[in-house]
This record gives structure tokens, sequence and C-alpha cells, in this order.
């Protein structure tokens, strides 16, 4: 057992501590991986508001890169020494999905089998639920061999960790979801870190036009950086008509975009997503929704006439063994500019304000480097 530097949501809605944690050794099919990096990710703001459960105390962070330490009984797909990206669906081999040859679908994705636990304080010994079964704002983590990826040791930690999550999501939501390509257009409603991931992702298979819709000036600014070709100020602008227009501009008779992707997860820009659509055209849903939140009020001869498909996207439908390594490998090829996603690098004890900064818009990512 070891004693490591973490943070940790301790009730709903209450500020985030830096304390410390027992790492458990490694037992069978389990990895301790010692944390480089971890971005600050919108999710792990959920875990702390309550958003995702109630599980508290939250072991937080989850967009993260490190080095294998040790690795339990059983453990063949890593060694000490590894650079990996950790992922959250390490995949079963058994399930319905993965017989079927659909892994990126696991229904039985696991994490470590053995609880970290808090070190100190009135509630020392009592178990952390790890963020996304990963808990990488700490020094050290425990985790399942499959959620450890090994990857290009030449890369940047703080660049390619976000395939972890935001990133990989917004990436994957556009090429894997929603299958962007070279002839389809593309419209992406809400341009934080994710949407403008998927932009990024647009831009890699070739789709025009790409369209960018957003309030915020510094958020469409980004989006043009990372290959929107135009942008829409959904304040001042409709964006549904103002995408019809811009597709029939480009493809004679175009009503909307081919696929729309939905990077906010509110109903009011899903329904904006839904009659933005061309017809037979795909709407991706990646923004995560609050359990509150209901589908619009829709005619359903409006889904019925408009055809096409509606769709969410689990982080990004990746397969992490597939995609990460070709995705760092286009990094390191300067095909994906994933340092353009780092807006800044902090300390561990920093992720609180990071939060703020996160909610005000001001960042793409915060990354802890340890």
């Amino acid at each position: 057992m070891q004693t490591v530097k973490a943070v940790v949501a301790l009730g709903k809605g209450q500020p985030v501590q830096l304390t410390t944690i027992h790492i458990p050794d490694p037992g069978p099919g389990e990895v301790v991986v010692q944390v480089l990096t971890c971005g600050v990710c919108h999710t792990d703001l959920h875990y702390r508001e309550g958003g995702i459960n109630d599980d508290f105390p939250f072991l937080l962070g989850h967009e993260a890169a490190g080095i294998v330490e040790s690795v339990g009984p059983e453990v063949t797909e890593v060694a000490p020494g590894d650079f990996v990206i950790l992922n959250w669906r390490a995949v079963c081999g058994q399930c319905r999905a993965c017989k079927r040859g659909e892994p990126q679908y696991c229904f039985n994705t696991h994490n470590a089998t053995q609880k970290m636990t808090l070190a100190e304080g009135p509630d020392a010994g009592r178990e952390l639920s790890p963020a996304l079964g990963i808990g990488a704002f700490a020094e050290k983590t425990l985790v399942a061999q499959g959620q450890c990826t090994k990857v290009n040791p030449q890369a940047r930690a703080a660049a390619v960790g976000l395939l972890g999550c935001g990133v990989m999501a917004g990436l994957g939501a556009a090429i894997n979801t929603g299958g962007a390509t070279r002839g389809r257009s593309v419209a992406v409603i809400g341009c934080g870190g994710v949407g403008v991931a998927a932009i990024a992702g647009a831009a890699l298979a070739g789709a025009s036009p790409i369209i960018a819709v957003d309030i915020d000036p510094k958020k469409l600014a980004n989006a043009q950086a990372m290959g929107a070709t135009h942008v829409i100020d959904s304040s001042s602008t409709d964006p549904v008509t103002e995408i019809g227009r811009i597709c029939g501009d480009v493809y004679e008779g175009a009503e909307g975009a081919d696929l729309v992707i939905e990077a906010v997860g509110r109903p009011e820009t899903w329904q904006q997503g839904f009659y933005a659509r061309d017809l037979a055209g795909t709407l991706v849903l990646v923004g995560v929704p609050t359990p509150d939140m209901r589908v619009p009020d829709l005619p359903l001869i409006d889904f019925f006439g408009r055809g096409g498909a509606l769709k969410s996207s689990w982080y990004g439908d990746c397969l992490p063994s597939r995609d990460f390594p070709m995705l760092v490998d286009l990094y390191l090829q300067g095909r994906l500019d994933l340092d353009a996603f780092v807006s800044e690098e902090i300390g561990i004890g920093d992720v609180e304000a990071a939060f703020e900064r996160m909610h005000r818009g001001e960042v793409l990512r915060s990354v802890v480097v340890l």
C-alpha cells in the first residue's frame, strides 16, 4: 500500500479538497500508474455537483497519461515503464456487443476490483469512488489493465492525455459516430473542448463546409483555428437558417448539414440541431445532459418526414486500443494539433480554481501536471 496526494470531492457542491489517499498494491488484472498529467473535464465538475450519482466521496480526474509503475498477477497487456493513456472503456470481450464484433459498445466495461481509500481526517479508511473508474487527480492511481492504452512515449503527456475523455469524445462523435467524410457538411453546436475536438475530427476526415455555432466569440475563434470554415454567433443569428443557407450555397438543394453534432447537452440546442439537418441527415448528441432534462416536444411527422438518424455518442464510440495509438501518431506527424487544446498547465492544488475558469469558458482545457 502507498500513500499519495489526491483531489477528492467529499460532498455535493462542496469545494474539492487536496488530501492523501491509500493506493493498494495491484491485485490480479490491476495496474498502479504514476500519473503525469490529468485534464480538468466538465465530467469532474458534474461529479462534484452530484450530477452523475451520489456515491461520495469521489476521487476526481480521468483524462490522464502516465507511466505504469507496477502490475498485478495476470497482467499481460502492459508492463512497468510503459507510457499509457488511461481510458474508461476497458472492454470485457464477453458481452453481447463484444461477441458480435462491436467492442466499442462494450456493455460490461470494468475497473479495478480493489478500492482506494481516504488516508486522513475523520473519514480515514472510507472507500473512494474514482471518477469514471479512474481517479487521476492523484500522484498515482489503481486501474484495471484494460484501462491502460500503451502509446508512443515521445508524445507530450499533457496533450495526448486529453484523448482519455473530452478530445476523444469530440473526435469520435464526428468520425466514428457521425461518419464525417469528404463531400459531407458538418455543423457543431457548442464550441467548448468537446465541440472544438469534433471540428478537428471533421477537418481530419475531409468534411466541408464545417460550421461552428456558439455565443462566445473566443470559442468561435478557437473553432476556426481547429478547422471550422464558417462560424455562427447564435446570440444574434438564427443558426438553423444560417446553417441551411451555408450548406445550400455549397451543395445545390441542401437544406441543412449532413451531420450536426450537439456538444452542449441541452434540449434547446438539441432541437436546433434536429432542424439544422439536411434531409436524411444525422444528429449526434455528445454534450452530456443532466438527469432532469427531456427530449423536446416535436411533431412525430417531422422526425418521419426528415428521415436520417438521431444518435448519441458514448466516448466518441471509440475503441482505445485501436484509436489512441493512431491519433497519437497523427499528433506526432503534425496532422492533429492536440497541443492547441492545452490552455494552461496547473498544479494539483489548483483544480477548484480551474473549475471556475472552465465554467466561465476561459479555457479549452486546464491540465494538472504532477
